[in-house]
Parts: structure tokens; sequence; C-alpha cells
């Protein structure tokens, strides 16, 4: 029974943090930032769209079940984990959805199959302001 309740409250939790896991490959490790908020984080679609200078902080990874996940939570564990590294922007790449077939054949043998994404973690210097206060308003709303 003790394992039953282990399986259960596991599979709670994974539904309230939406199952959604990122890591961070740092591009530079002897350069820490100072971390900042994940309200502040801006997303970008493409390099093209950041009008300004900007340096590259990490790659992003971000894993979730699909049947548990969207794109709005993947996106939401990668802003948690730019934040946690001094960024304040991502250029998104792609967030793979697993084909039909594989959906079908998770479901068939009781498994689950993952969404993918990666993106890149920038800071842009010109933008430190516009952090600060996104920050300063996100912990006053706590």
């Amino acid at each position: 029974m003790n394992r039953y309740k282990a399986v259960v409250l596991a599979g709670g939790l994974c539904l309230l943090s939406a199952c959604v896991q990122t890591n961070a490959s740092l591009m530079d490790t002897s350069v820490r930032m100072a971390r900042t908020c994940p309200a502040a984080i801006k997303l970008f679609s493409s390099p093209s769209k950041v009008t300004s200078e900007y340096h590259e902080i990490a790659l992003l990874n971000a894993s979730g079940s699909s049947m548990y996940t969207n794109e709005s939570n993947m996106a939401g564990s990668m802003r948690k984990k730019a934040a946690e590294v001094g960024a304040n922007g991502i250029i998104m790449g792609n967030i793979d959805e697993p084909s039909a077939g594989a959906k079908v054949a998770a479901a068939v043998f009781g498994t689950s199959t993952e969404r993918k994404g990666k993106a890149v973690a920038i800071y842009i210097p010109a933008d430190s302001a516009r952090v600060q206060q996104a920050c300063a308003s996100a912990s006053a709303g706590k």
C-alpha cells in the first residue's frame, strides 16, 4: 500500500509542476550572472527579433510528457531556468511534438511520449532597467 501512495503522490506532483524539466548548459562557465525573475524573461521567436545587442548565456533543453504539458508549460519552465542563470531573454527554438503513431503506441503499451524544446537564454544589457522593474513588480504582487 505504501508503494501505491508514493505513485499517487508522484503523479500528483507531476501534474502540479506540469511535468516539464529544463536544464541549462552555460556557454561560458567562467561567467556567472545575477539571477533575474521569470516575469522579466522576454521571448523572441528568432535572433532577428532581438533589436539590441545581446550575449548568449546558456542553451536550454526542456522535456515533458506530451500528455500533461503544452507549449505554455514548456516556455514557463524555460523562463524559470533562464532566470536562474541570469538571462533576461530567450530565443526560442523548436518544440518537437511526438508523432501520432508514437502517441498511439504509448497508449497501447501504457508508456508516455515526450514533448521536447530547445532555446538559447540571452542577456540584453540595454534591457536591464526593464528587468529590474518587472522583477520588482512581480515580487510586490506575491
